[in-house]
């Protein structure tokens, strides 16, 4: 894998407010403090991704919405299954029921008039092979998703690039505190503490589409889906970033 350094930030920092109680100037100047914070980024491909599909179906009942959206819905769910996504990474993110609208003007008013109700069932669905995501997007389009977001990309298991940026990060704070030390006219430096925090960014792709319409509007057809190669996963960024305090030793 190939790993590259982003950025680095570095903070020297005087010796600590809590360090001087108790202590004379020259026991503090015999062995000052430095903390150095350095950020340690490593950028790889993802090796996942997740789209969120969801079927939408009208009826003059709310009953008859909910059935005919479990219908519609369960076939979606066949046919991503069909195209070989377990179901342990298919997700069920919400059912929704809502009434449905019919806006009229009526002598220069404008009215509303319930015409029957629209159940939605919003799916996330989870894939590693992100060189079938465009004939995944196909597939779900053909089945009747009425709404599709995604895809979002991530790392299965950022931990091994943590440990990476982790090493990476300690080797580059103590030659920066050395540097330090050794303009100070000290030979070495001792550790006295570590803080991390993590980072975790991905460039998201997204393709969007929809067929929520109007009641007065025509049905469209099914939105188009992306054409094969014109997904680009792009990469992670993922790292620490560690502030570390030293001792400066003669």
């Amino acid at each position: 894998m190939r790993f590259l350094v982003l950025n680095a930030a570095l903070l020297a920092l005087a010796v600590p407010a809590a360090a001087q109680q108790g202590a004379s100037l020259s026991e503090l100047a015999a062995t000052p403090v430095v903390t150095v914070r350095i950020g340690e980024n490593l950028k790889t491909p993802p090796d996942e991704a997740t789209i969120t599909v969801t079927s939408q179906s009208r009826a003059p009942t709310a009953s008859a919405a909910l059935e005919a959206n479990k219908v519609k819905t369960e076939k979606m769910v066949a046919v991503i299954r069909a195209a070989g996504i377990p179901g342990k990474d298919l997700q069920t993110q919400g059912v929704s029921l809502n009434p449905d609208y019919k806006y009229e003007t009526v002598n220069g008013r404008g009215s509303q008039r319930l015409v029957g109700y629209i159940a939605s069932n919003t799916i996330r669905v989870k894939t590693k092979r992100i060189d079938r995501l465009p004939a995944l997007l196909d597939v779900v389009t053909a089945a009747g998703a009425d709404q599709l977001y995604g895809p979002n990309f991530s790392i299965a298991d950022p931990l091994p690039l943590r440990r990476e940026a982790r090493k990476r990060a300690m080797v580059r704070g103590e030659a920066e505190a050395l540097e330090y030390a050794a303009n100070a006219g000290f030979s070495r430096v001792q550790l006295l503490s570590v803080e991390e925090g993590t980072s975790y960014r991905s460039s998201d792709i997204v393709v969007t589409g929809s067929r929520m319409r109007l009641n007065e509007l025509p049905a469209p057809a099914p939105p188009p889906a992306p054409e094969r190669g014109g997904i680009e996963p792009g990469q992670i960024e993922t790292g620490v970033t560690l502030t570390l305090v030293f001792r400066m030793v003669k």
